[in-house]
């Protein structure tokens, strides 16, 4: 497996993969164009020459950092793609110099097993909620808030599918 940058020929792949998740209500539907206009943000894990997940990294401020559109294939979920995906946006994030990342998630565990905490919704700036104005489910939000402080105290962890560190 091999996790990169998106490339335009990602972006239709990206999109299903996302908007599956979408028509089962784990994550908001995004358009095409929407891919499009955001692709530079989105990191791709391939095998075998398909696309097989993605997620975004999108800088929210100079101090905070979201990672979005975590999707996974259905057959190739708990493989450690997502892992390998969360671990290309953290070092992306401190190759940037932000110093923290959150995410807005269905599964606070994942997150949780490498290394981000839960957090109060409330306690995550208003910025944060840009996609909540768009969100049918914005006044009975599901999803629980996790963050990741990085730093120079970050040790590695060794990440057996890409068998390269993962910070947590």
């Amino acid at each position: 497996m091999n996790v990169r940058n998106a490339r335009i020929s990602d972006a239709k792949v990206i999109c299903s993969l996302i908007n599956y998740y979408a028509e089962h209500d784990k994550m908001l539907f995004r358009a095409l164009a929407e891919i499009y206009e955001n692709l530079q943000t989105f990191l791709v894990a391939e095998q075998d020459g398909r696309t097989i997940g993605c997620c975004a990294l999108e800088v929210i401020w100079s101090d905070l950092a979201e990672i979005k559109s975590l999707a996974i294939q259905a057959e190739n979920r708990g493989k450690g793609v997502g892992t390998a995906l969360v671990s290309a946006a953290l070092e992306q994030a401190r190759a940037l110099g932000v110093p923290r990342v959150f995410a807005l998630t269905l599964e606070p565990g994942f997150f949780e097993r490498v290394g981000f905490a839960v957090v109060r919704k409330e306690d995550l700036p208003m910025k944060v909620w840009s996609d909540c104005a768009k969100c049918p489910k914005q006044t009975e939000c599901d999803e629980t808030a996790v963050i990741r402080t990085l730093g120079a105290g970050d040790a590695p962890v060794a990440e057996p599918v890409l068998q390269r560190s993962l910070w947590g």
